[in-house]
């Protein structure tokens, strides 16, 4: 969305791109700027093309309530593995990661209970 905004012109393309965006729609978002002959929609455009696969339709997995889709909970996430990685005297086996992560997924998407 940052770079969608350096784009500038008309605001209703730019709400259109951005429910494109929102939605996954990467062609249609490119399709909206590509006529124009603007350095900043060309730019845009480029950016989009080679990020394309790392837009995901945010619209649904919203809806769907899948996972949190702000970077927030990614990054509190991150920093609890690191602390964990580093305990003292804790031995880890990387081929074991795999297994501990998915555990801790299935725990935090309330797919396995805890017995207290």
């Amino acid at each position: 969305m940052e770079n969608l905004h350096k784009v500038g012109g008309s605001l209703k393309r730019l709400h259109q791109a951005e429910q494109f965006l929102w939605q996954g729609k990467v062609d249609e978002t490119l399709a909206l700027f590509e006529p124009l002959r603007k350095k900043q929609a060309q730019v845009f455009c480029n950016y989009v093309r080679k990020h394309r696969h790392r837009i995901v339709n945010y619209d649904y997995y919203q809806s769907e309530q899948i996972c949190s889709i702000g970077s927030g909970a990614v990054e509190s996430a991150i920093k609890q593995i690191s602390r964990r990685v580093k305990i003292s005297g804790a031995q880890w086996n990387e081929s074991n990661v795999p297994q501990v992560l998915a555990h801790r997924c299935a725990y935090l998407n309330d797919l396995i209970g805890m017995q207290r």
